[in-house]
């Protein structure tokens, strides 16, 4: 594992209307194997272009979050596409509550990539790289190790490869899922409002970013789409996604996947556990990490200016020299 220094870098901004779909970016809808209707947006980019990156979101996300982030890497040349998961954003809901995240098993997202990444990589030009974001880096790590996807570099932002506990240990927090589950709440909302339990609305931002009007591109979304407003997920996707994490400490797996993987995390993050990120980096054969401090919260990509910027930058020298131009 090789360690980024954090220095000082600066990278071009996007011009763009982060409230505003750009007119370059067409979405669409992909249906998965059982014909599960999958929202996606592309950007074309240059032509030739420079590669093609695919972005995979977090839990309770949608693409929309990300579209200056998107448009940078569309204006850099690449081929840029996103999707929302099943059952997040504008690809359906599984309960009859929409606003609670479920979903039956992450083996189900795993299938949906799979099927996507194939589908994918044969429409469009390498290069072919994977960027993702908190759940979506579980779900890429899973996908490496189960070789659903083959990329030739992989960045991921905040991994959920862990998540804070309140300093139990994480299989008593399986324990509790599981009972609940057990006891019929499976599809009942884990918490009631926000990102983790005992934590009111107003202090949401502050947990994702310490840039106030990045954040508030979220809540305009929310009222310019409400479809893809999701809330708190259920206690049957907290049992799925502890199973899914602890699923990955099962020696040998990290240390077979060879995709050269850069993972972006911070200290300060109060939802994904970077200490579990540091840890599982050190298994992995081709791995660099940038990790900030206090400065930074959990949505990295999303952040003020001085701690993307240095992600942003990093990510390009990553990228040039682990998927190079072809």
């Amino acid at each position: 594992m090789k360690d980024c220094q954090k220095v000082s870098m600066h990278v071009t901004n996007t011009q763009m209307n982060r409230r505003m779909i750009p007119a370059e970016a067409v979405e669409s809808i992909w249906h998965a194997a059982d014909q599960w209707a999958i929202r996606r947006i592309d950007w074309q980019g240059a032509n030739p272009p420079r590669g093609s990156l695919l972005f995979l979101p977090g839990r309770g996300d949608h693409y929309e979050k990300y579209l200056e982030t998107l448009a940078y890497y569309a204006d850099a040349g690449w081929r840029v596409t996103a999707i929302d998961w099943r059952g997040q954003g504008e690809s359906g809901r599984l309960l009859a509550d929409p606003q609670v995240g479920h979903i039956d098993d992450f083996a189900t997202w795993i299938a949906d990539l799979r099927h996507f990444w194939n589908a994918w990589k044969q429409e469009t030009p390498g290069p072919h790289v994977v960027m993702a974001h908190s759940m979506g880096g579980q779900l890429t790590m899973r996908a490496l190790v189960e070789k659903a996807i083959d990329p030739d570099a992989v960045v991921m932002s905040a991994p959920m490869l862990g998540i804070q506990t309140g300093g139990l240990p994480l299989a008593l927090n399986h324990a509790f899922a599981k009972l609940m589950v057990k006891i019929g709440k499976g599809n009942d909302p884990a918490w009631k409002v926000s990102e983790k339990p005992m934590s009111p609305m107003e202090m949401r931002g502050k947990m994702l970013t310490h840039d106030d009007d990045r954040y508030e591109d979220e809540i305009a979304w929310w009222k310019l789409r409400p479809n893809v407003k999701l809330g708190p997920p259920s206690w049957h996707w907290i049992e799925r996604a502890i199973a899914s994490i602890r699923m990955l400490e099962a020696p040998g797996l990290l240390e077979a996947v060879k995709t050269p993987i850069l993972l972006l995390a911070t200290t300060g993050d109060q939802l994904v556990s970077t200490p579990r990120v540091i840890a599982d980096s050190k298994r992995l054969p081709h791995a660099e990490t940038l990790i900030f401090g206090k400065e930074a919260a959990h949505e990295l990509l999303r952040e003020a200016d001085p701690v993307r910027d240095q992600c942003l930058a990093r990510i390009d020298v990553f990228l040039e020299a682990n998927a190079p131009r072809k």
